[in-house]
Order: C-alpha cells, then sequence, then structure tokens
C-alpha cells in the first residue's frame, strides 16, 4: 500500500512539474512575439490618426503614430510608477508617475497620452497650448486589477493606466480611443515630464524555467524508478 500510496504521489508531482514547464514554453512563445514587436514595429511607417480610434487598435501595440490636436492641460492625470534606474532613458528615475494628458484629435475624438515620467516631488512642465503635432507609439489599455490600490481622484491620482477609470473621472467626450500613446522625445521637449520611456527591453529567461521543471520531473521520475527496482529486488 504504501507503494501504490507513493506512485500515486510521484505521479501527481510530475503532472505538475510538466505542467509548470509546459506554461513557461507558451510563455517563451508570447515573450519571442512581444520581443520582436518591440524590435521591428517603432522604425514601421506610421500609422494613420484614424487607427488608434478602431476597435481593434490594441493590434499595432508599438507602432509609431503622428497626430496633430490640442491637450486638454486641464484634465491631466497622473499614473503611480516606478522607473527602474538600469531602465530610464533618462536621468530620472525611481519613485514616480506617468502624466497622462487627454488629447483632443484635429479629426475628432480623444486618446490619453502618456508624457512622460517624472520622479516623486518634482515639478514639470504643462502641455504645449493650442494645434499640436506630436508623434509616440501605440500601447494597449492597462485596466485595474483586484491588487490595484483604488484611485485618488482628489489628486489625480491613478495606479494603472486605465482609459475607462480615466475618461469616467474626467467626463472625456467620446469617441476615446481604447489605446494610449507613449510620447517620443523631440528636440525641443522639456526635460520633465521624461519622454521616451516605454519599455522595449524584456528578460527571457523562460527556456531556462522550462528546462529546470523538466529536469525536476526527470529526476523524480528516475528516483522513484530505482526505488520501485530495490524494493522489488529486495522481495
Amino acid at each position: 500500500m504504501r507503494f501504490v500510496l507513493a506512485g500515486v504521489a510521484i505521479l501527481a508531482a510530475v503532472a505538475i512539474l510538466v505542467s509548470l514547464g509546459n506554461w513557461q514554453m507558451r510563455r517563451l512563445a508570447w515573450k519571442e512575439a512581444l520581443i520582436e514587436k518591440v524590435a521591428e514595429r517603432p522604425d514601421m511607417p506610421p500609422l494613420p490618426a484614424a487607427a488608434i480610434l478602431a476597435p481593434g487598435a490594441a493590434e499595432n501595440e508599438y507602432r509609431r503614430v503622428e497626430l496633430a490636436g490640442r491637450y486638454l492641460a486641464a484634465d491631466e492625470v497622473r499614473v503611480f510608477t516606478s522607473l527602474p534606474v538600469d531602465e530610464a532613458r533618462g536621468p530620472a528615475s525611481g519613485p514616480g508617475a506617468w502624466i497622462m494628458t487627454p488629447f483632443a484629435l484635429q479629426g475628432g475624438g480623444t486618446v490619453l497620452v502618456n508624457r512622460g515620467f517624472v520622479p516623486d516631488g518634482a515639478q514639470w512642465a504643462p502641455p504645449p497650448q493650442g494645434t499640436t503635432r506630436l508623434s509616440g507609439l501605440v500601447r494597449p489599455d492597462d485596466p485595474p486589477t483586484f491588487l490595484t490600490p483604488e484611485s485618488q481622484l482628489q489628486d489625480d491620482l491613478f495606479f494603472s493606466r486605465s482609459i475607462s477609470a480615466i475618461a469616467e473621472a474626467k467626463g472625456l467626450a467620446a469617441p476615446v480611443a481604447p489605446v494610449t500613446i507613449d510620447l517620443l522625445p523631440a528636440g525641443n521637449a522639456p526635460d520633465l515630464p521624461q519622454a521616451g520611456e516605454t519599455r522595449m527591453r524584456f528578460p527571457n529567461r523562460h527556456l531556462e524555467y522550462a528546462l529546470t521543471w523538466y529536469g525536476l520531473a526527470l529526476a523524480l521520475v528516475a528516483v522513484f524508478s530505482a526505488y520501485a527496482l530495490s524494493s522489488w529486488r529486495r522481495r
């Protein structure tokens, strides 16, 4: 009976380890596709402005888009973040916020523009007034999860780049684009907000992790097989 129970436990453990290895392989495929997007899409020809208002706009993640319109400075909000010093392209890093400013498109509609990073306690420049042209990268919506803290509406502080939450809080006129835009740095841009901080580098150790889980499964099978063979010989 002890042998049978041990066998059942080993089979369950092997199944769990193999499933973890399979999950890491799926993550590997996803990460490789993401890295390929980041490497290719920013250099592709810019999308037309209308593309960011389409229902499937998020499929154009990391594509460049050039827009004309005006910033709605009164509806600007902050989104809490922390920019690691080894990932920052500019001098500012650490705890801070993304400065998200609604942008009224010249052809109609509104899109949230991430103007860049500002560290805690720092002041930042207001957006340009009047008709403005900008260039940025398409980013998908970032809805909150059950772990996301409640927004501090009195301070215009959010904890995710949730388009619906910000649009509702600020009463933005429809249609609101289902994506946001990460502003690219320009020659005449102010120091803060620090634009051009879209994350473009991603660690990829999923194959290593998968091989670890598969290796543990094989080791467990080998140990149990040796134990079973030894028990059979003794009997």
